[in-house]
């Protein structure tokens, strides 16, 4: 039950609104666990791994704040010299929770995603030693585990850092984690952010279904118009990668990152749409991605919830960490402010960009794409302050209309590159595509239009390369619209009726006469539900 099939769209999110509107105020957090429990069930027979999670992280945070409270008890009782050998002891306990629950969250995580991947790599290595090793094959992926995991380790790292007080109650703790719009795709919130509003079982209010709605039928728009009938090209591309021209390659490229995008973000829309509707306020995921200067902006723009978790649970803490600050000061003693500045980065940014490669699943394209932006963020990192005083002594602004255009499409040539070794089922295909820019024949004798309308390859007619360009011009002027701050959604959704109203029909419409569903097309899973 996907968020963009009737079966969510028309039965089950229509059901949960009924039921939680019915119900007394205090009863309806329990309606959205029950419901919540039933769509993992609909999805996944694995439940019972966030239900383990939920009352381990509830017993873990419990367990750290009595650690707490009882050395608070005993404090006046002792002299200084006691004071703080009892304080120094409780920190060490309330630390060995901690890791207690994130190595028991990480290793959930581990046997389910990477366990046969690894066993793998082994069996590949002992096999050039002549020793062979027979790896079982099971299925075992509850769904969401890559996004509950980092909710559930980030709940218990702010209850160490005393950011929030540990919660007691099961329930509100289980509804966190398992809450039906995002479990699936994201956004990753943190506790302080969600989870006393799933709890307040606030009334349903008209405006807030109103503009849920027109938020959900942008998402449909997005995927229905345009991911879905990308994918064919891509599919194209990717299945045919040994003899790919090179203006093939790019086309594909691009076109995966775009269906990537309005896959994506519209699925985001659907379930920040979703929550809304309920009186819900998720975190965005997205603002406006390909209006970035750079790769570290465009990061900041682009899956923001797993960004900004990362940055805040393992960027900072690594490099605030005694290791990070030694080297630092060593750095800054022997090679200078500069040289400090680029190897604490380097120390920074490696585990954070690996863990996001690993993150996204288990294959070495993942990997490949994780160190891909290391790469490129530490280069970006090391080339500023040269960047910076080549603008000051040639009088540019990043503001500069033609300069912030200039930037914005060389980032476009670093997200397109790093698309293409993404969507790669191996290293092999990736590289092999990525070959094919440089060697061979970069254009085909054919014309590339006679391709991308081969019945035969792609299936798509010239309408559904309308229906493409249509789309892509409505969400990039609405992109535009946001990043302008224009506020059009607001003067949609606060106009008069008639507006608001004409426009709902017009998605609607839309959606219905030139969506990519029917005859000649099969229903696209969602990519990152495989996360």
């Amino acid at each position: 039950m996907a968020y963009h099939e009737n079966l969510y769209l028309l039965v089950f999110l229509p059901l949960v609104l009924i039921f939680y509107q019915l119900v007394p105020a205090r009863v309806r957090p329990y309606i959205l666990l029950a419901f919540s429990c039933l769509f993992f069930l609909a999805n996944s027979k694995w439940i019972l791994i966030p239900i383990a999670l939920t009352v381990l992280i509830w017993q873990c945070g419990v367990l750290m704040e009595r650690v707490r409270k009882e050395t608070e008890e005993k404090l006046p009782s002792l002299d200084k010299a006691g004071k703080k050998e009892l304080k120094e002891k409780t920190e060490k306990t309330a630390k060995r929770i901690l890791v207690f629950g994130i190595l028991a969250i990480l290793a959930v995580l581990f046997v389910s995603q990477y366990l046969h991947f690894t066993l793998e790599n082994i069996a590949g290595l002992l096999s050039l030693g002549g020793i062979r090793l027979k790896i079982p094959s099971w299925s075992f992926f509850p769904i969401g585990i890559s996004f509950y995991s980092l909710e559930a380790i980030g709940y218990l790292v702010d209850v160490y850092w005393k950011k929030i007080q540990a919660d007691h109650n099961p329930f509100r703790l289980g509804l966190f984690i398992l809450f039906f719009p995002q479990v699936m795709e994201g956004p990753i919130a943190s506790y302080k952010d969600t989870a006393m509003q799933l709890w307040q079982g606030e009334s349903l209010y008209i405006d807030r279904i109103s503009s849920g709605l027109f938020r959900i039928l942008l998402g449909l728009f997005k995927k229905m118009m345009v991911a879905d009938r990308l994918a064919r090209v891509v599919t194209c591309v990717y299945d045919n990668y040994n003899h790919m021209y090179g203006i093939m390659v790019i086309l594909g490229a691009v076109a995966y990152t775009i269906q990537l995008y309005m896959e994506f973000s519209g699925s985001i829309d659907v379930v920040i749409g979703s929550a809304e509707m309920l009186g819900i306020r998720l975190p965005e995921n997205f603002r406006q991605p390909f209006m970035a200067q750079n790769a570290a902006d465009f990061w900041r723009r682009w899956h923001i919830s797993l960004g900004t978790w990362f940055r805040t649970y393992l960027f900072y803490a690594v490099s605030m960490s005694k290791s990070v600050k030694n080297v630092n000061k060593k750095l800054r003693k022997k090679y200078g402010k500069y040289a400090s500045m680029v190897g604490t980065s380097a120390m920074a940014l490696l585990p954070v960009w690996l863990a996001t490669g690993l993150w996204h699943g288990p294959s070495w394209t993942y990997i490949f794409y994780g160190f891909y932006y290391f790469a490129i963020l530490l280069a970006e990192t090391a080339l500023m302050p040269y960047i910076d005083k080549l603008e000051e002594r040639l009088h540019i602004s990043a503001k500069t209309p033609w300069y912030a255009a200039l930037n914005m499409m060389r980032t476009w040539v670093v997200i397109f590159t790093g698309e293409l070794f993404f969507r790669a089922k191996s290293m092999h295909q990736g590289l092999t595509l990525f070959s094919h820019l440089f060697t061979g024949s970069f254009f085909p004798k054919r014309g590339v239009w006679d391709i991308l309308t081969d019945q035969r390859a792609i299936l798509l007619e010239k309408a559904d390369y309308l229906a493409i360009l249509f789309g892509i011009v409505v969400i990039l002027i609405i992109d535009i619209c946001r990043e302008k701050e224009l506020g059009l959604k607001e003067k949609i959704l606060q106009g008069p009726v008639l507006i608001r109203w004409s426009v709902f029909y017009l998605l609607i419409a839309a959606i219905l006469i030139f969506g990519a569903y029917g005859a000649g097309f099969q229903a696209v899973e969602l990519i990152y539900a495989g996360f």
